[in-house]
């Protein structure tokens, strides 16, 4: 069921966000992006839309994954990655926008050897349960309560 009211809550090191409720998100994505440390922090989340950074250590990846109803956003802040839509392969860096359609195989990969791939998601709806911050990759996996409602 939605809220009514939206809180923007975020648990990052060296973030200055305010707790107070909110009816939309304003902050510098990019500063926020650069930030986080964390593997999936989210950060807002609307009826419709949910916004949430990641950050991909050295040779880390999501995983392949499909949302069978959700579309999803990728903007690219720092690193160097390689993303997989389907069969096909594209490399992304800083600036780098993606979207996948629902219903697509994907992966993003971090391709580096020393540096993190940091980047922001948005998906339309929201998947993941507001304010769920994962330090990293094998939290969110264990992470039962943030699975995907299955129909």
């Amino acid at each position: 069921m939605p809220k009514t009211v939206v809180y923007c809550i975020a648990d990052i090191p060296h973030l200055q966000l305010l707790l107070k409720p909110m009816s939309g998100f304003v902050d510098n994505i990019e500063d926020l992006t650069l930030n986080n440390s964390n593997f999936r922090s989210v950060i807002f989340t609307g009826k419709h839309t949910q916004l949430v950074l990641m950050c991909l250590q050295p040779g880390e990846e999501i995983g392949k994954e499909v949302h069978p109803d959700v579309d999803q956003f990728f903007r690219f802040e720092k690193g160097q990655g390689r993303v997989q839509i389907d069969q096909e392969e594209f490399t992304v860096s800083d600036g780098f926008a993606v979207v996948v359609p629902a219903g697509l195989e994907h992966n993003v990969i971090n391709i580096s050897p020393t540096d993190n791939l940091k980047f922001y998601t948005l998906y339309s709806p929201p998947h993941h349960r507001d304010q769920v911050v994962h330090q990293t990759k094998s939290d969110a996996q264990m992470d039962l309560t943030d699975q995907p409602e299955v129909a």
